[in-house]
């Protein structure tokens, strides 16, 4: 599902335009008992553009979300935050797949602010209406990342598994959500469960411990997709050379270094989950 918000592009909105159309789904889900859940459409991503034809507005369409929405009168102000990895699209591009975002003909002809069930991003993805590199021997998912997950990449051995608790507690200490690659197996090809929990996480932790090639190909693909990357390793030498121009945090592999990891790893989450 997405928030689709037409014609209001300076985040005010005749309070009657708002949720105009739903079906009785939909209705029952953002209005129960007749009130506008303003929780519920926060968390939906959001597609912002002009009326098609509007000469006074340029004819581009944005995607992001809304991050408040308040009632002042007979109007509702929001304001709406454009996803940084997402450029302008052209309305008319819009258009051209109004079927598949769950619009008629006319659909983006009248001022109002609606909720449609189509998925934004896989539409956006699937119409190539983003021109995004396609990669060949991995599928990108074309979903956000969840703003309370966080991954962890580091190698599978044994020794790990005291590195992998203490990674844990650290963000369980936040309150936020953690996965590593071994515990998915939603694909038959492993790479892509390892770009799946990538794609849908806003923190990549990559723990470089004895150069391991898979976690340096991972934290590459966290780069390339933009997300949060969080270097650990229990040694400088282990932290090639081009990644030490990024900060890191190197740790020893015993009780007190771990209790020192968890410490200092949970300071830096704070500071970028809360982005």
């Amino acid at each position: 599902m997405y928030n689709a918000i037409i014609g209001a592009v300076n985040g005010v909105l005749s309070a009657d335009r708002l949720l105009e159309g739903l079906d009785n789904d939909l209705a029952a889900l953002f209005r129960p008992d007749g009130e506008v859940s303003i929780a519920r459409l926060l968390r939906l991503p959001t597609l912002l553009m002009p009326e098609i034809g509007d000469t006074r507005a340029p004819q581009v369409a944005r995607v992001g979300n809304v991050v408040s929405l308040t009632h002042s009168g007979r109007d509702i102000h929001f304001r709406f935050v454009k996803s940084i990895t997402i450029p302008d699209l052209p309305s008319d591009r819009i258009a051209q797949a109004a079927t598949q975002l769950g619009f008629g003909r006319h659909g983006f002809t009248r001022t109002r602010w609606t909720v449609k069930q189509a998925d934004l991003y896989q539409v956006l993805l699937e119409a190539q209406i983003l021109d995004l590199p396609r990669p060949t021997v991995f599928e990108l998912p074309a979903t956000p990342p969840d703003r309370n997950m966080i991954a962890v990449m580091m190698p599978f051995a044994a020794e790990f598994s005291p590195v992998w608790q203490t990674l844990k507690s650290a963000v369980d200490d936040g309150g936020w959500l953690c996965q590593r690659a071994s515990d998915i197996w939603d694909n038959s090809v492993l790479v892509n469960d390892i770009v799946g929990l990538i794609a849908r996480s806003k923190v990549v932790i990559c723990d470089l411990s004895g150069r391991n090639a898979n976690v340096f190909y991972e934290a590459g693909i966290a780069h390339t997709l933009g997300r949060e990357v969080v270097l650990i390793a229990q040694s400088h030498d282990d932290v090639p050379f081009d990644l030490r121009h990024h900060r890191y945090i190197v740790y020893l592999h015993n009780s007190e270094g771990l209790n020192e990891l968890r410490r200092s790893l949970a300071s830096r989450l704070r500071t970028l989950m809360a982005r």
